[in-house]
């Protein structure tokens, strides 16, 4: 596979199931190496799977791990960063896009710092639902673990400094 440095790409979330969850209209991506898709987005739009459309805010600079569970959504806000992790499957490069199956867990890191995980009875009824396995549930849960230990020791990705760089790399390729 080529790199996609310095590329547009779209962006897609499935469920395990198969089917599409959301989709991202376009990203740049900044930076692909062996471990991760560095993929900033503004004012991008998002389709989500009941039909519904709308923008993103602020820019955004994601990380998507091609080998770990979960991916990072770091949001530019007015009173510093935000980021939002998806818990979800490693992220891969298919027909042209960015994809990955999203797990419904998700754990928002503040600006403050604080922390809060959403959507654990979203993530049981599909569990049962949709059938995960007991794998899959241990990757899961070790991914929650892994992100909480991230974000305490303040590691990539939970760098403000490091998605400052990674915003104005974007930036300097896109003038």
């Amino acid at each position: 596979m080529n790199n996609l440095s310095n590329r547009w790409i779209i962006v897609q979330a499935y469920k395990h199931n198969g089917e599409l969850h959301r989709q991202w209209s376009h990203g740049f991506v900044v930076s692909d190496d062996e471990d991760y898709f560095v993929v900033v987005s503004v004012r991008s739009s998002v389709i989500e799977n009941d039909g519904r459309k709308w923008h993103t805010k602020e820019p955004a600079v994601f990380i998507f791990p091609k080998h770990k569970w979960f991916n990072v959504i770091a949001m530019l806000k007015d009173n510093g960063i935000a980021y939002y992790v998806n818990i979800a499957s490693p992220t891969i490069y298919d027909k042209g896009f960015l994809k990955y199956i999203d797990y419904d867990l998700d754990i928002k890191l503040f600006a403050d710092g604080s922390t809060k995980l959403l959507d654990e009875q979203e993530y049981k009824k599909h569990a049962i639902e949709q059938g995960y396995s007991a794998d899959i549930e241990k990757k899961l849960n070790e991914a929650v673990e892994q992100v909480y230990s991230l974000i305490k020791n303040k590691n990539f990705p939970f760098v403000d400094g490091e998605i400052l760089k990674l915003f104005e790399s974007f930036k300097n390729k896109t003038r």
